[in-house]
């Protein structure tokens, strides 16, 4: 039993186990390399390879793109502020560390991931000129945080690689779980009072799901325009998955209240299973995406968006909805607008899933 508790742990968490394992080989080799070269400060190459290492390849290559860029821009103004700005004393190395935070931090204000170039400016400009020279300084800082991040770039490459596009599949898979859940209850207010608060809880996750797919989606698209993964574009899915959101707060809003009776017994029935079938193909394009496999067929979402609509035909026909007040009627066809959208947007999610997951 504790040995199956422990291989089920070990599964559940590879991925956190993936990156501690990469962050400590990273380190140490960047330690062995500092003290082989005998860098002056190899601490900071040991620093810059367990910082940049990052859970996938993508979002690596981004962190040492940043550090190694902030690094060069840091450490060049701050030897151009050393010679321009002498600071004997107190005083004048005051007005130089000014000199030289003042247009980094500026920097780092409007693109927070170069936070390290003010940093390395100051080490440059405070450390021990006299003794090295201010270019010899520079030099070894980005020596160093080279030597860090090529290093982490190799083990990120080798040692249990994890691409971004896996890694969106995931993330998007996780959206999908909220999105199921929500559309099951929103369509349950047709008949019954929603539970606002859980519809607004339901809404707060999909938004951060979402977002955390699109954080992914950057990365593997800097995998791509790295050649380092032919992967299909991942922006189309982030943005059908955003379009789905919109859809189901769409939706929502047309039910602040159960719709009017005359109205609500002809659409109840229908709506239930147009909710439990939009989340049954939730819930299989996301074992889709995380398999790798090909989606699910849409014969069950299609017999259910034809009941709803047979429903509503059924409605105009009967003429149910011609005494209704202008407010209702807008909540029923606003409704059925809805649901419409977001027929066309599981669609476009079922493709994209199909195309991502045959690459």
């Amino acid at each position: 039993m504790a040995l199956q508790q422990a291989d089920s742990w070990l599964r559940q968490h590879r991925v956190e186990l993936g990156l501690s394992l990469r962050m400590t080989v990273a380190g140490l080799l960047s330690f062995a390399i500092a003290h082989l070269f005998h860098l002056p400060q190899g601490y900071w190459a040991v620093l810059t390879a367990v910082i940049v290492t990052q859970s996938s390849l993508g979002g690596s290559l981004k962190a040492i793109f940043d550090r190694f860029v902030s690094t060069l821009v840091g450490a060049a103004w701050g030897a151009a502020v050393t010679y321009a700005v002498p600071h004997p004393d107190v005083a004048s190395a005051g007005l130089a560390v000014g000199v030289a935070l003042i247009p980094l931090t500026l920097l780092v204000a409007f693109r927070p991931s170069y936070r390290v170039a003010p940093v390395t400016a100051v080490i440059v400009l405070l450390g021990s000129p006299m003794v090295r020279g201010v270019v010899d300084t520079a030099l070894d800082r980005v020596f160093e945080i080279g030597v860090g991040s090529a290093v982490a770039l190799a083990v990120a490459l080798t040692i249990t690689p994890v691409r971004a596009h896996k890694a969106l599949y995931t993330a998007a898979g996780d959206a999908l779980v909220p999105m199921a859940e929500q559309i099951v209850a929103l369509l349950g207010g047709v008949n019954a009072a929603l539970d606002l608060p859980a519809v607004i809880r339901l809404h707060d996750r999909i938004r951060a799901a979402v977002e955390a797919a699109n954080t992914t989606a950057s990365e593997a698209a800097r995998e791509r325009r790295s050649y380092m993964s032919d992967a299909p574009d991942p922006e189309p899915l982030v943005r059908t998955l955003r379009r789905i959101s919109h859809d189901l707060v769409i939706i929502g809003r047309t039910l602040p209240t159960p719709l009017p009776e005359p109205v609500r017994d002809r659409l109840a029935e229908a709506a239930s299973g147009l909710g439990a079938a939009c989340a049954a193909t939730m819930t299989g394009l996301r074992a889709a995406l995380r398999a790798g496999a090909a989606p699910p067929p849409a014969g069950s979402i299609d017999a259910a968006f034809a009941g709803y609509a047979e429903a509503m035909s059924g409605l105009r026909k009967d003429g149910l909805t011609r005494a209704l007040p202008d407010a209702d009627i807008e909540r029923v066809f606003g409704l059925y607008f809805g649901l419409e959208e977001l027929r066309r947007n599981l669609d476009e999610l079922t493709a994209r899933v199909a195309e991502m997951t045959v690459a």
